[in-house]
């Protein structure tokens, strides 16, 4: 008698950030960069045309001193639902869901360059290869062996350190665990920042900080009107910091000054 195949429980990761505890140093920029094998800026790069997988908005609530206050904002890829919009207009299936993780992926090898998903992410969350990749002499020896630069031509963004998953993964099966499972990790981002804002799990698990994290009254997604389904929560007991998520905002995060 054979046994049936036991089906895989997906997982659906996302991030908890805490705007509130965010102080716009940009750790979370440098170890995504180090993690992910983003080179340093071209010579040439502006700031339309440079590489970043994360950017941190500086937002203010608009008033003159001594009523001022100003937040951060990190912004990247916010791993929309299956409905994403770069995941419809790409010609070349370079971009998709993972049923399994929920993660929105991106394959290099078949980015054509059209940068359709460019001009579809209501986020501005992606970054065209202007450039061949390159490091300053000796800087390559440091690069992440587990993870592939990218070529020129092509497009990329933030995939939750899909290569930190990968070594989960593979950790996961050398201790005997059922590969059924959804393995815990976490992104770079989470790690490296040192106020504890970012937080990283699954929202399939009740008792994650993401999960908990959605049914919070004080938590917000950007642009949560357009449908997308964000994976990415934002939390803030201040209600002009949680208004800056609402489409047609005088002040949204991606009109004002940012990091990066």
């Amino acid at each position: 008698m054979t046994s049936e195949k036991q089906p895989v429980k997906a997982a659906r990761y996302g991030m908890t950030i805490d705007v509130d505890r965010c102080n716009g140093c940009g750790a979370c920029m440098v170890a995504c960069a180090v993690e992910n094998n983003v080179p340093p800026a071209h010579e040439g790069a502006t700031d339309r045309t440079g590489l970043t997988w994360i950017r941190v908005y500086k937002v203010d609530n608009g008033e003159e001193y001594p009523g001022r206050r100003t937040a951060f904002i990190p912004v990247m890829c916010q791993h929309c639902g299956t409905d994403a919009p770069c995941v419809h207009v790409c010609p070349q299936q370079a971009v998709d869901v993972d049923p399994a993780t929920g993660i929105v992926g991106e394959i290099p090898q078949r980015c054509l360059g059209c940068r359709y998903c460019v001009a579809a992410c209501p986020y501005h969350a992606r970054s065209f290869n202007w450039w061949d990749p390159a490091w300053p002499a000796g800087m390559e020896q440091a690069l992440n062996p587990g993870v592939t630069p990218r070529m020129r031509g092509v497009v990329e963004k933030c995939n939750f350190c899909h290569g930190r998953w990968h070594a989960a993964r593979q950790l996961a099966a050398a201790q005997g665990k059922p590969g059924t499972e959804p393995v815990e990790y976490q992104p770079a981002c989470a790690e490296a920042c040192p106020t504890g804002a970012i937080q990283f799990g699954d929202l399939n698990d009740a008792a994650s900080a993401p999960a908990r994290a959605a049914k919070s009254p004080e938590s917000f997604r950007l642009l949560e009107k357009l449908g997308t389904d964000p994976k990415i929560y934002y939390h803030s007991r201040r209600d002009w910091v949680r208004a800056k998520a609402e489409p047609g905002h005088p002040a949204r995060p991606e009109k004002e000054s940012h990091r990066g």
